[in-house]
């Protein structure tokens, strides 16, 4: 007999039995012992038509080949410059996918990306040594110019990002602040002072009540009352 043995958006712990029987498959962050679907580890259920997923509670960013990030340089060398990830792995940016210019040999890299620089890469390669390659070719790939960047848990991107980007879109109409959300859990911010406070509050009561049902309607609610504006729940594929 198949049975659901929990519901919907409910937190569990690891070793949990999630479901009963055959009729459901285990889908990320849980595994089949016999014919009970378990928890791998602490998060939060997504039931997805017959699979049966967590989405983490806590954890550090691991790269995915395709992720848009915001990555900081810490090192030039000659053949490019060296990132940190906000992750247990550095990433490379090699020359030829640092920039549609051409770069002479033995120009100073410096020039064009310098220590401390905070750059919006896209994951090129990741080896099964966990290798990371990095490209700047593409559309919002760029050097990051002013602004704050906050950090936040990476597997709650996907809920401040919002179905279609509608949730970020929502906080961008209302503070008026230019935001782009990096998958890895770095997240920059630029507007006024105060628009980049209500906006960093925003975020993070994403973050600490993403698990909860009716989100986008609070957050929603709460945008109206501290800005005045009327807001529409826009669904926007852009998410910067």
């Amino acid at each position: 007999m198949t049975d659901v043995q929990v519901k919907d958006k409910e937190i569990v712990v690891p070793g949990e039995i999630l479901a009963k029987g055959m009729g459901y498959v285990p889908g990320a962050g849980t595994y089949r012992n016999g014919e009970d679907i378990i928890s791998e580890r602490l998060g939060v259920v997504s039931i997805d038509g017959r699979a049966v997923k967590l989405i983490p509670l806590s954890g550090r960013y691991l790269p995915k080949r395709g992720d848009t990030i915001i990555c900081k340089v810490v090192d030039v060398t000659l053949n490019g410059w060296r990132l940190e990830t906000n992750s247990a792995y550095q990433a490379m940016l090699g020359l030829k996918e640092a920039t549609s210019e051409f770069i002479a040999r033995g120009a100073d890299l410096r020039k064009y990306y310098d220590i401390g620089d905070f750059l919006v890469c896209k994951v090129s390669n990741v080896t099964s040594q966990m290798l990371v390659d990095v490209m700047m070719k593409g559309p919002g790939l760029k050097k990051l110019k002013g602004g704050r960047i906050i950090e936040v848990n990476s597997y709650k991107v996907p809920r401040i990002i919002g179905k279609h980007g509608s949730m970020i879109s929502m906080i961008k109409e209302a503070t008026g602040c230019w935001i782009i959300v990096g998958q890895n859990g770095l997240v920059w911010l630029q507007g006024e002072p105060p628009a980049e406070l209500l906006a960093i509050h925003t975020i993070r009561m994403i973050e600490s009540e993403s698990h909860l049902g009716g989100l986008t309607s609070r957050i929603k609610d709460f945008l109206e009352k501290e800005t005045g504006k009327k807001l529409e729940v826009k669904l926007e594929v852009k998410t910067e």
